[in-house]
């Protein structure tokens, strides 16, 4: 298993995530589509905040059921958290906030958000 690092723009707010990043979804959803997030979705206890967590807002929209955050300096959306399908707590990790990736490597694969 792998951990990565990421963070806001600023870096006010940083983290870690454990996982094997296999894929990652372009949502189309309204909010998604306007701040171009690619998300991997992992189990939350996987997902560590190191520093700023009083630094982040969060919004919710539509069903409320993913806590949108982004850091209240800069405005970048490293992640959000919710709730999946399943019951599970989860994070959906933007990896476009991970350091030293390859996002050309990453197979995508789209979701009409926006239907939901």
């Amino acid at each position: 298993m792998s951990t990565y690092k990421g963070s806001c723009h600023c870096g006010k707010v940083a983290y870690e995530v454990d996982g094997e990043i296999d894929s990652g979804l372009a949502c189309n959803c309204s909010i998604c589509q306007r701040k171009g997030a690619l998300l991997w979705f992992v189990p939350r206890a996987a997902l560590r905040i190191d520093r700023g967590e009083d630094a982040l807002t969060t919004y919710t929209f539509n069903k409320h059921v993913i806590r949108h955050q982004f850091c209240a300096t800069c405005g970048m959306h490293p992640f959000g958290q919710g709730v999946g399908p399943d019951g599970n707590e989860m994070a959906a990790i933007n990896l476009r906030c991970l350091e030293d990736i390859d996002l050309a490597a990453i197979p995508v694969h789209p979701f009409d958000g926006r239907a939901m």
